[in-house]
């Protein structure tokens, strides 16, 4: 019985470890998410780069779902999650030798490579050490650290100077102090994961609005969190209220998120999503007739904007379980990885590519459009299928669209009941 308690205390405290690590991680990259495209915009940078080094983390994400899973076959979790962390190491390297736009995209693009790839290795090995009576809880305390962890970095970054390498440098030390609780964990390596293939057919037979929903998610995301510290930059905002923009916007995974979830869990998710959509474009609006000058309201709208977007991935995801079959759970999810990877990488390549044209406000129409898009297809597929009832729903889970369910792209054996 002793060595039961021991063995549950020590997996309890590696699951901590694993959180607080990547908590490490997350301020890290929330402190880069606000500094390079605010030094991006503001030091004389060519127009593109900015959106650029938005689409190159998205790119790069896409390219670690695809290598990730064979890199922790060969060497394990705990060898691949120190390479993630290598490369994170690198990636703010060559952003603190110094201003370089090139450079500092290929960075990006390096370092979206990690993140994915850090996701997967946590979520997996973390799902495989929690016991079943409290995975869920465990989960949800994973996503929420992170998401805070990126609103503190980005808190940090509007009480640094921006000119000088300071910035790459904290991330520098936020990543090594990251290895520290993953160097001593003595949570072993979960069993080698199994090949898992990604089914398109089969996500779109069981549930076209939520794989169509994750798509959404995926550009809507990536294009609300990367472009907003550029649109402030532009329209002359200083670094620490971008920073604290940025900080806000992440509170309203809180305040938006959970209601809404908890509202799906008792009528038709179909019908929160059409609501949630609405709610986006009602904010992105608002948010082109809001001026910086008025900015505890402008605050206020982007975390509502931010809260929105985070829900359409987490009740679309819901929607999905709702609609397959367990067995189908881990290729489903790695199906809808890949699809959030997909288009955070387009979308924001869109935005990049119009706003010469149609300027900093691009991204905002184009978040509006495809809210609206998407509501209409949900609207749409209502007609077509019937409601699932409520006591044969999976449980809505808090997640963040910029934390996918990344973990199920490797998983190994199923946990033990």
């Amino acid at each position: 019985m002793a060595g039961q308690a021991a063995g549950r205390a020590s997996s309890l405290f590696s699951i901590t470890a694993l959180v607080v690590s990547m908590t490490f991680v997350a301020v890290g990259n929330g402190l880069m998410l606000a500094y390079v495209p605010f030094v991006l915009t503001t030091a004389g940078a060519p127009g593109w780069a900015a959106g650029a080094a938005v689409t190159a983390i998205a790119f790069g994400g896409l390219i670690g779902c695809v290598i990730a899973g064979p890199v922790i076959r060969r060497v394990g979790h705990a060898r691949a999650f120190s390479c993630s962390m290598a490369l994170v190491l690198i990636a703010a390297v060559l952003v603190a030798l110094g201003f370089n736009p090139l450079l500092w995209v290929f960075a990006r693009g390096l370092y979206g490579v990690a993140g994915n790839a850090n996701f997967i290795i946590a979520q997996s090995w973390l799902n495989h050490a929690s016991d079943n009576r409290w995975r869920g809880r465990a989960m949800s305390f994973f996503y929420m650290a992170y998401v805070l962890g990126l609103g503190l970095g980005a808190w940090i970054f509007g009480r640094m100077p921006a000119d000088g390498n300071l910035a790459p440098l904290v991330t520098i030390l936020m990543t090594t102090l990251a290895l520290l609780p993953i160097g001593l964990t003595r949570l072993p390596n979960p069993p080698a994961p199994a090949r898992v293939s990604v089914d398109f057919r089969m996500a779109w037979r069981n549930s076209p609005v939520a794989l169509i929903g994750v798509l959404a998610a995926g550009g809507l995301s990536m294009v609300v969190q990367g472009f907003t510290p550029i649109y402030a930059a532009t329209a002359g905002v200083g670094q620490a209220d971008v920073a604290l923009l940025m900080f806000v916007m992440q509170f309203g995974l809180l305040f938006v998120q959970y209601p809404l979830g908890t509202l799906s869990d008792r009528i038709d998710r179909r019908i929160v999503l059409i609501v949630t959509c609405l709610m986006i474009a009602g904010a992105a609006v608002a948010a082109l007739f809001v001026t910086f000058q008025a900015f505890l309201l402008l605050m206020l709208v982007f975390a509502l904007w931010a809260g929105a977007v985070e829900s359409v991935y987490s009740i679309a995801n819901a929607h999905a379980n709702d609609r397959t079959d367990p067995e189908d759970f881990v290729p489903l999810a790695s199906t809808l990885l890949v699809a959030w990877s997909a288009a955070a990488t387009l979308v924001p390549l869109a935005v990049t590519a119009l706003t010469p044209a149609f300027g900093p406000q691009t991204f905002i129409y184009a978040v509006v459009a495809v809210a609206i898009a998407y509501a209409g297809f949900v609207a749409h597929r209502l007609r077509h299928r019937e409601t699932v009832p409520p006591e044969a729903r999976e449980t809505f889970e808090i997640r963040s669209a910029q934390v996918p369910n990344a973990g199920a792209l490797v998983e190994g054996e199923p946990p033990r009941e």
